[in-house]
């Protein structure tokens, strides 16, 4: 396939690969909400549950727990609604990314995880929130530990949930292989090293289902995302940040506590690549919880248990 040809067919099947194996109908409508400008660009803002609850005689501040998406390409909305029954005990804060869903799109030399982890703060900054809680999901858990090593003291507590410090290919190419399905090992690392458009839609076609072990209760969630898979090509480009990320020399940074969450039957973030996190972190910040029998979609594949966690660390 001419390169550049395959270049086209690789952005337009790229964000396949964020949450299912379907091929949605874009959704490219711009949804009225709170579009938050923190200098450069604005940012699609959205909250669930009050900042501020009434307790005796005062105002009682509740935590901010902010929510950074997958992707990179994706946005906020495979978030909700199962998110939203935190509420009772957090501010819980949505957000896209820059260049992403419905923020403000930037320019390429801006889609790195340094300037989106940068993006944390100003955001909090604009909206006047100190201490966050931290929940990055897969890519957004490379957006949380950026932010984390690059602003060590701005988070109250970190929530790393199927996601890791580097991308281990042949260690997931073994846990395909070792889920039954060897044959998206051998795609995975066909994929990596390339930008052939067919080999991507083999690999989404066939590999992707493999993520997660059961169906989505909701059909229609993958529909509601705007995907961005310009932004999603430049990460996973041959070369690109995706390729070069190694975060496990600078979390020795981290000063708050994290709780890590792995799925057992997870071929992408694998377990292992979970335990290197907690290792590479400081003695005694890091909680290592693995959901065995759960994929990548750790809050749709093991909703209950997943939730009891994030509550108790919330709470603790």
């Amino acid at each position: 396939m001419h390169h550049e040809v395959g270049r086209r067919v690789f952005l337009r099947l790229a964000m396949g690969a964020l949450a299912a194996a379907a091929s949605p109908a874009p959704n490219t409508g711009r949804t009225p909400g709170l579009r938050v400008d923190i200098g450069d660009i604005r940012l699609f803002v959205d909250f669930e549950g009050p900042k501020l609850a009434p307790e005796g005689a005062v105002m009682h501040e509740r935590p901010s727990l902010l929510l950074l998406h997958g992707g990179p390409g994706g946005d906020h909305s495979l978030f909700r609604p199962v998110f939203s029954q935190l509420a009772d005990i957090c501010h819980v804060v949505y957000y896209d990314h820059r260049g992403q869903g419905r923020s403000d799109r930037s320019s390429p030399d801006k889609w790195n995880l340094a300037q989106w982890a940068d993006d944390v703060v100003a955001l909090c900054d604009v909206l006047g929130i100190s201490r966050p809680i931290v929940l990055g999901h897969s890519f957004g858990g490379m957006v949380a530990q950026a932010y984390a090593v690059r602003h060590p003291t701005h988070p109250a507590k970190l929530i790393l949930s199927s996601t890791h410090s580097a991308f281990r290919i042949n260690r997931s190419a073994a846990k395909f292989a070792a889920l039954g399905h060897p044959e998206c090992g051998e795609l995975l690392r066909a994929v990596w090293a390339s930008e052939d458009g067919e080999l991507m839609a083999r690999y989404i076609g066939e590999c992707i289902p493999q993520y997660n072990r059961h169906t989505s209760q909701d059909p229609q969630a993958v529909r509601r995302v705007i995907p961005s898979p310009e932004v999603t090509a430049h990460f996973y480009r041959p070369g690109g940040e995706a390729h070069t990320l190694d975060f496990l020399p600078q979390l020795h940074k981290v000063r708050c506590p994290v709780l890590i969450l792995a799925g057992g039957a997870d071929p992408i973030t694998p377990v292992a690549n979970a335990r290197e996190m907690a290792a590479a972190l400081p003695a005694g910040l890091a909680r290592l919880e693995t959901i065995e029998g759960a994929g990548h979609g750790l809050f749709h594949e093991a909703e209950e248990i997943y939730f009891t966690h994030l509550r108790g660390f919330i709470k603790a």
